[in-house]
């Protein structure tokens, strides 16, 4: 099985990134990041999930702001925990550390994939440290970015937007780089006849996946009118676990800096022809979307 390190900020959608980890690869550790919610919140869902599936996977927990201004969250759709709308389950488990960064600086191997789903915080202050670090592993699979439309701003995804500075630093590492940006993530979608289906099931963790869906229905559905959800952050799993589910192309990919409108976008080069930048990461564009879906209900049984 592939070998992964999750760097992330539970939220919904990370929280099922996690069980499909699980499920489908070999995860070494959980470090963990501001984002969706602050560091103690989502320290705190990491924990819960691997209670949830009985597993001793160690959370380390990371940055709780970013390299410059102040922490942004994104409670209008988890809710202030991150996870509202989900049952919490009781457990007595606690973080293997404070120092997320120094577990990735020494965890890593040839073969170990980083799946980076939320803001790249942790992962700009590991390159800080050891600008090396990127070339003693596999690579790095982030959900963030779009080749299109933003959803924080107009331009903008909410990860690379909580940490611009910190997304152009690991965009220019030269590591072996997969972006699955919204431009991919929304076409895996959540819909209440899976919800439906996932309560049949009997499973807890298909009952949480239930639960986990519901809410996001009620926030979309509050937001723009629809009871639907795209599934951002288990994209970014699958490009490790089941590449095969995915067609990329090699791109140029910069993030904006200083643009009063544009801060925080993933500038793609996608010209047919002239492109004279090279690639330094591959971007996802097509999704495999009903065997997607089908494997995500798979480990929920």
């Amino acid at each position: 099985m592939t070998r992964v390190i999750i760097d992330c900020d539970p939220g919904h959608d990370d929280a099922i990134a996690l069980v499909l980890a699980h499920r489908y690869a070999q995860v070494l550790g959980i470090s963990t990041v501001s984002g969706n919610a602050p560091l103690s919140e989502t320290t705190a869902n990491a924990l819960m999930v691997t209670a949830l599936l009985d597993v001793d996977t160690p959370v380390h927990a990371g940055a709780a702001r970013p390299l410059v201004g102040e922490p942004r969250h994104a409670q209008v759709v988890h809710g202030a925990s991150g996870l509202d709308g989900v049952e919490r389950i009781e457990h007595r488990r606690t973080v293997e550390s404070l120092n997320a960064i120094e577990f990735l600086l020494d965890a890593p191997d040839k073969d170990v994939w980083i799946v980076a789903i939320g803001p790249l915080t942790n992962l700009a202050l590991a390159l800080e440290r050891d600008p090396s670090w990127v070339r003693r592993i596999a690579g790095i699979s982030i959900m963030g970015g779009s080749a299109t439309v933003g959803n924080t701003t107009r331009v903008a995804e909410f990860n690379i937007f909580a940490d611009p500075e910190a997304a152009a630093r690991v965009f220019g590492a030269g590591a072996e780089l997969r972006m699955c940006g919204l431009n991919l993530t929304h076409q895996l979608r959540t819909t209440d006849a899976i919800v439906s289906r996932l309560q049949s099931v009997g499973t807890a963790r298909a009952r949480f996946a239930a639960q986990v869906f519901d809410y996001l229905h009620l926030r979309m559905e509050d937001l723009i009118g629809e009871r639907e959800a795209a599934l951002h952050d288990p994209c970014a799993v699958l490009a490790v676990t089941h590449p095969e589910l995915i067609e990329m192309e090699p791109r140029a990919v910069d993030v904006e800096l200083e643009g009063t409108l544009t801060r925080g976008m993933t500038v793609v080069d996608q010209r047919s022809s002239r492109r004279q930048d090279p690639a330094n990461a591959s971007v996802a564009y097509r999704i495999d979307a009903h065997r997607a879906m089908d494997l995500v209900l798979e480990c929920m049984a």
